[in-house]
């Protein structure tokens, strides 16, 4: 005989038994670090310029319709006016377009670097950490050898043999950069290579370089980004700075760095020359720290919730 309900006791609106259920969506790692991220309006802020600012340094010095080259010794040292909006330069050249252009360079180099930095930092770490013993050891001893060398004057020398230009100047900031990155993913994958992944990993015969590419290195991504972030407005300050004390680029090369040494020289009487690129180079960097602050809170796996 079947069993009937006295419809007296259903409660109404939960005629279904999984009505009860408390359901929570699935959100991955990315997904969460991204909504985080969006809760942090200094970082967002700080995307928003960034955005603007490299649009400006592609399409900045087309949009004012003048030559960044071009000298006009009859306009020198110009203020800002509806022809030319940033003034003139000593020697009668846009100013904006310049400020632009450098500042395409001045990314340019630092993105370059960044991602030499990236690449082998992760490569060397990742074969340091994996294999450990006396492989680790030597590594490491080189790393400490490479970061016991002065900056400066590894610069120094690097610019003096390969001479003033842009790729000479990619070298001198690439020969010891890479080394923190090093120890860093050496760090991470030193805590996952006993994962049991990993072991499946080798038990089915996965190679070395299979098991490094395929499933350490893609754990360190929280880590990578957050190392991008920093480098890259480490970079650009490395290379103004370089180029200012005229170890870096010099003209007719063109980077901030440079405008920024040649509006130091007039700076007196000409100040706009030095606030300008001056003012960019600021924007660029501290929107990049401050980027890399909000990345570095919403990487972070211990505020996950």
């Amino acid at each position: 005989m079947e069993k009937t309900i006295d419809p007296r006791f259903i409660i109404k609106g939960c005629e279904n038994s999984d009505k009860e259920a408390i359901v929570r969506p699935t959100i991955t790692y990315a997904q969460d670090a991204w909504r985080r991220l969006r809760k942090n309006p200094i970082a967002m802020i700080s995307l928003v310029v960034l955005v603007l600012l490299v649009v400006m340094a592609v399409f900045g010095p087309t949009i004012c319709g003048q030559d960044y080259t071009y000298m006009e010794p009859t306009l020198k040292n110009q203020p800002p006016s509806a022809e030319h909006w940033f003034g003139t330069d000593l020697l009668g050249r846009d100013l904006f377009a310049r400020v632009w252009v450098g500042a395409r360079v001045s990314l340019l180099i630092a993105l370059v670097c960044t991602c030499v930095q990236v690449v082998i930092g992760c490569l060397y770490g990742g074969v340091m950490a994996y294999f450990g013993g006396w492989v680790d050891s030597i590594m490491m001893r080189i790393i400490e050898v490479m970061m016991s060398l002065p900056y400066l004057l590894v610069v120094i020398l690097v610019m003096l043999v390969l001479g003033n230009s842009v790729p000479s100047l990619l070298v001198a900031l690439c020969v010891t950069s890479w080394c923190n990155t090093a120890r860093a993913v050496r760090g991470v994958i030193l805590q996952l290579k006993s994962s049991e992944y990993v072991m499946a990993a080798q038990t089915l015969g996965a190679s070395p370089q299979r098991i490094i590419i395929r499933h350490l290195l893609p754990n360190t991504m929280g880590i990578l980004i957050l190392n991008t972030a920093t480098s890259i407005p480490n970079y650009i300050f490395q290379e103004s700075t370089l180029s200012f004390l005229g170890i870096g680029l010099q003209p007719p090369d063109t980077s901030l760095g440079v405008i920024i040494s040649l509006g130091q020289s007039v700076m007196e009487f000409y100040p706009l020359q030095l606030l300008f690129p001056a003012a960019i180079l600021v924007l660029i960097v501290l929107s990049f720290n401050l980027l890399g602050d909000g990345l570095r809170d919403a990487l972070d796996p211990k505020l996950r919730k």
